[in-house]
């Protein structure tokens, strides 16, 4: 898996003050998408070792809130293979912090559906570990700037654990 930024001490991706791991790699293609250059799966620099120990420790300081991933992808199924030792060693050494998922991808359809566009292997696993989802492709018809943490209408904000799979309201 290949990487085309991280942000540290970011407050746009996600509720506090986050480290926001942007990786390579999106099949959606969305009009007026903000991150073109990250769909090219080669684009960037490989996801090391080094490089995850690094995220996991700018994720220590008590300030920081938690994690977030975006894209590029991070569902498409390379980079969930890619994404799954990170979220596992974070939710080990950080259990009160959480994490945030971006994802083009919808999480009944193509997530949850075994037979979905982005389910394999490791989806259940990696799932378990990402407290919010916000899905949905952006829709340029549907851009709203005064919309948090997502881009268009359409998109949700899940508290994936939590029953009923809520929306939250921000």
């Amino acid at each position: 898996m290949k990487y085309a930024n991280i942000k540290y001490c970011d407050i746009a991706n996600g509720l506090g003050v986050r480290t926001s791991l942007f990786v390579s790699g999106c099949t959606h293609r969305c009009q007026g998408c903000f991150n073109r250059e990250a769909w090219d799966f080669e684009y960037g620099e490989e996801f090391t070792e080094e490089i995850e120990e690094e995220i996991l420790r700018s994720c220590e300081p008590s300030y920081i809130s938690g994690l977030s991933l975006l894209g590029g992808e991070p569902m498409e199924p390379v980079n969930q293979r890619g994404l799954l030792s990170l979220a596992r060693k974070f939710r080990e050494r950080y259990p009160n912090k959480n994490i945030w998922c971006y994802t083009g991808y919808t999480y009944e359809a193509d997530l949850l559906d075994p037979e979905g566009h982005a389910h394999c292997e490791v989806t259940e696993e990696l799932l378990g570990y990402i407290d919010i989802l916000v899905d949905g492709e952006f829709e340029q018809a549907q851009y709203d700037i005064s919309l948090k943490f997502r881009g268009s209408r359409n998109q949700r904000i899940l508290r994936i654990h939590e029953e009923g799979c809520p929306q939250l309201q921000l």
